[in-house]
């Protein structure tokens, strides 16, 4: 094999391990934190850079890499992977996907406990737990994500605790309209890791994978998925102005899995459709959430 030809594969290696990380939504776990952190404190400085930095990329190798390695033999029957909505490792890059992401992210987790101090200790342990719900989807032995229910609520964490970590380590003061925002952010979560798991009801029975959408059948779990998004948009009602206006960004999110909620377990594929919607919706949404936060910042 030539000079060329190594570099060529082992680029090809480090493509696949880095698309097993799910480029397209690193930002849904960084921009929590940072956000979170900078309204809070105020402030740009290293321990943002250093979070901001873990929760784009080793957290996400890590939360997606991880669950790749073990769900290989179901991924193999999931037309969907292979791409941007999830890489189709081969089995010579699972040892290599999960180190990857264990070395990417342990020096940054020792910074961001050292640069946290220990003025804020519980942010530890929102860290330990966020750390955790990482793992435990994924992991044999705990495999959350075949626990009907169990399986959202520690997806959402996976989106939640970045935010709520940035809040502790920034030591905000939790009160009701924060707790209702974070409440807010933590249904939008579950819906959405029900929603993408209507898709594979088909090849997760196939592979034997229990899941939400499994359990109560994809039509129910749409609409499971629909009221957990409305339920969203009313808590933000609860939030400081301008964050009501949040409430109507769940709008899009309705549209998107509203013409699946009757949808069988035999053509729950085609929810597919909306999914890809729901990832430009993010985008969009996002930029949007952005707007309200930078107008609060500037009226508090």
């Amino acid at each position: 094999m030539s000079t060329h030809d190594a570099r060529d594969g082992l680029a090809h290696r480090a493509g696949q391990v880095l698309l097993s990380s799910r480029p397209v939504s690193w930002i849904n776990t960084a921009f929590p934190f940072a956000a979170a952190y900078v309204l809070t404190t105020g402030r740009v400085d290293a321990l943002l850079v250093v979070g901001t930095l873990f929760f784009l990329i080793p957290y996400n190798l890590l939360m997606y890499g991880v669950n790749d390695v073990f769900d290989y033999e179901s991924d193999l029957r999931n037309p969907r992977k292979g791409g941007a909505e999830g890489a189709l490792l081969d089995p010579s890059l699972h040892r290599t996907v999960v180190w990857a992401g264990i070395v990417s992210a342990v020096p940054l987790v020792v910074a961001m406990l050292w640069l946290g101090g220990t003025e804020e200790p519980w942010s530890w342990l929102v860290l330990a737990v966020s750390l955790f719900a990482v793992f435990a989807y994924s992991v044999p032995g705990l495999r959350f994500k075949e626990r009907p229910v169990l399986d959202s609520i520690t997806s959402s964490t996976h989106f939640t605790s970045p935010a709520v970590y940035g809040l502790a380590v920034a030591g905000a003061t939790f009160t009701w309209p924060l707790v209702a925002l974070l409440l807010a952010f933590f249904c939008w979560g579950m819906a959405s890791h029900a929603f993408g798991a209507v898709q594979d009801v088909v090849p997760d029975r196939e592979g034997g994978i229990a899941s939400i959408a499994t359990a109560f059948g994809a039509a129910v779990t749409v609409r499971i998925a629909l009221a957990l998004w409305a339920t969203a948009g009313l808590l933000m009602l609860a939030t400081q102005w301008p964050g009501p206006l949040a409430g109507l960004l769940v709008i899009p999110y309705l549209w998107a899995a509203w013409p699946f909620r009757s949808v069988s377990d035999a053509a729950s594929g085609e929810s597919n459709r909306g999914w890809r919607h729901f990832i430009r919706i993010n985008y969009v949404v996002g930029f949007l959430v952005t707007m309200l936060m930078i107008w609060w910042a500037l009226i508090r």
